[in-house]
């Protein structure tokens, strides 16, 4: 795709913005659920190489936050823990939310070439009815809500790094 030349509107810095924020927000993101494996490892009290093993074998960042939530509702995890990180989980479940509406989703480009909406590639049954392909405009509004998802991944890596060293954990 080639980004339009600059309008007097400024659509292409914004379709430029959009996909910086995009970048930020994988990358946010990535960083964030890497660490997701040490969590793990405290968790399930075993070592890094399982816990990686058993991050790898889950192959949706979904697969490894329910894996964590479930774990945490254990009877053998202290309640003080799972008080601590479940409502972690949940914010990163609705970070993710956000992050994959941008990664599994068409760009839909007006007559300029300018991205004016996504449209998610995902079918929802709703009894003998099928619904497709939610159609997001991408306005300021959603700008800014994309921002501020970075800056909630970049919060809860903070928390969870925090909880790393004040647990001790290998990493």
């Amino acid at each position: 795709m080639v980004l339009s030349d600059q309008t007097p509107d400024g659509s292409a810095m914004r379709n430029e913005e959009l996909l910086l924020l995009i970048g930020k927000l994988n990358y946010a993101w990535t960083n964030t659920e890497s660490l997701l494996i040490y969590l793990l490892s405290f968790i399930m009290g075993t070592s890094k190489e399982v816990a990686i093993v058993t991050f790898l074998t889950l192959n949706t960042s979904r697969a490894r936050l329910d894996l964590i939530d479930r774990l945490l509702r254990l009877e053998t995890v202290d309640e003080a823990i799972g008080a601590q990180l479940s409502p972690l989980v949940k914010r990163m479940k609705s970070a993710a939310r956000i992050r994959n509406n941008y990664n599994h989703c068409i760009y839909s480009f007006d007559e300029h070439g300018d991205i004016e909406s996504t449209q998610l590639l995902r079918i929802a049954d709703h009894g003998n009815t099928l619904r497709y392909g939610k159609i997001q405009p991408i306005d300021e509004d959603e700008m800014k809500n994309i921002a501020n998802t970075i800056n909630e991944i970049i919060d809860i890596n903070r928390i969870i790094f925090s909880f790393i060293r004040c647990n001790k954990i290998q990493y």
